[in-house]
C-alpha cells in the first residue's frame, strides 16, 4: 500500500503559484493630470503592472489592441516589452526615467506629471519571478492582461479587497505606506495570475493543464517539493498510483517531455538559481540534487542549461 504524503485537498496548480518568488525592482505611485503620456521602456525578464486608483487612461503595448483602463482595474504587461500610458491616444510619451520623480525609498517613488487637467492616479511597478515555474506561466500570458474586479464573480472579492487597501494607502501615504503598497502589489500580481489561470482556456493545456490533471499534477508537485529525491519513473508512478507504462505515456502526452527529462530540467533550473543567488558550489548542488559526483552534476547542468555551472556562478551579482 502506498502512503499518501499529500492532504486530500492538494492543489498542484496552487502550489506552483506559491513557488513563485516575486522580486520587485521598481514601484511608483503616479499622480497624472490630463493631458499626459509616458513610455515604460523594455525591461527584460520583468512583468510590469498598473493599478488604476482614480480616473482612466489608455495602455498600449506592441502586438496588442490599446486598452482603456478605468478606476479599480489592474493591467499586467508580462513579457518585459516597452509600452505606453496616455490620457488620450495622441498624447506625447516621454520615458518615465526622463521625468522628475520623488524618491521615497530604495525601490519606491512618486511621479507627478501632466498638463493640469483631469486627475488620474495609479500604482505601477516592475517585478520578476525567480522560480523556474514562473517562465512556464508567463510564457502563456497575452501581451496585456487586464482584470476588472467589478465585473468579476464573487470569488474575486479578494482582488477587490486588495485593490481597496491599495487605494487607501495610495490616497494618503502614511509612515510605512510605501512598504505596504509594495507588499500589496506583489500579492496583487499573484492574485491576477491566479484569476487568469482559473478562467483562460490557455491555462488548461500544456504544462499548466498537466498540473491540473489529478494524477500527473500530483507527480509534478512531488518533484517540485522534493527535487533531490532519487526519483525514477517507477517511483513516481507508484506515488500517484498508476502503472509504470501508463504513467510514462500520460506524463509525456500532457507535459510534452518524458518524466525523467522533466525531473532533470527542473533540478538544473533550481541549481542555476542557487548558483546566481546563493553562490552555491558545484559540490553543494551535486549533493542537494542527488548526484553521485560533481562531474555527473556538471554534465547534466551543461546539457540542460547550455553553460557549465562555473560560468553561471560567475554571473552572480556582486
Amino acid at each position: 500500500m502506498v502512503t499518501d504524503p499529500w492532504p486530500s485537498a492538494a492543489d498542484p496548480l496552487g502550489e506552483a503559484l506559491h513557488l513563485l518568488d516575486v522580486r520587485g525592482a521598481f514601484y511608483c505611485r503616479s499622480e497624472f493630470t490630463a493631458p499626459f503620456g509616458l513610455e515604460l521602456p523594455p525591461y527584460e525578464g520583468y512583468l510590469w503592472f498598473h493599478v488604476i486608483t482614480r480616473g482612466s487612461c489608455w495602455l498600449e503595448a506592441p502586438g496588442a489592441q490599446p486598452q482603456r483602463l478605468a478606476a479599480s482595474e489592474l493591467a499586467l504587461v508580462p513579457h518585459g516589452q516597452g509600452h505606453w500610458l496616455r490620457s488620450e491616444p495622441d498624447a506625447v510619451t516621454p520615458s518615465i526615467f526622463a521625468l522628475e520623480r520623488e524618491q521615497l525609498g530604495e525601490r519606491y517613488e512618486i511621479l507627478r506629471h501632466g498638463g493640469g487637467g483631469e486627475r488620474v492616479d495609479m500604482v505601477c511597478g516592475a517585478v520578476r519571478f525567480d522560480h523556474p515555474a514562473a517562465g512556464k506561466v508567463l510564457a502563456l500570458l497575452p501581451q496585456i492582461l487586464t482584470v476588472d474586479p467589478a465585473a468579476s464573480p464573487t470569488r474575486l472579492e479578494w482582488l477587490r479587497s486588495t485593490l481597496r487597501l491599495m487605494e487607501l494607502e495610495a490616497d494618503g501615504l502614511r509612515p510605512g505606506g510605501e512598504t505596504v503598497i509594495t507588499r500589496l502589489s506583489d500579492v496583487l500580481v499573484v492574485q491576477a495570475l491566479r484569476a487568469w489561470l482559473e478562467s483562460d482556456p490557455a491555462a488548461r493545456s500544456g504544462w499548466l493543464g498537466a498540473l491540473q490533471d489529478p494524477l500527473i499534477g500530483r507527480a509534478i508537485s512531488l518533484v517540485h517539493r522534493e527535487p533531490g529525491r532519487e526519483w525514477t519513473v517507477a517511483s513516481l508512478a507508484d506515488q500517484v498510483p498508476m502503472s509504470r507504462s501508463a504513467f510514462a505515456a500520460r506524463f509525456t502526452e500532457l507535459v510534452g517531455e518524458p518524466a525523467m527529462s522533466y525531473v532533470t530540467r527542473w533540478r538544473m533550473h533550481l541549481a542555476a538559481t542557487a548558483l546566481r543567488d546563493e553562490g552555491a558550489t558545484v559540490a553543494e548542488l551535486a549533493n542537494r540534487f542527488g548526484y553521485r559526483s560533481e562531474a555527473a552534476f556538471a554534465r547534466a547542468f551543461k546539457r540542460v542549461v547550455g553553460s557549465p555551472p562555473g560560468a553561471v556562478r560567475r554571473t552572480r551579482p556582486a
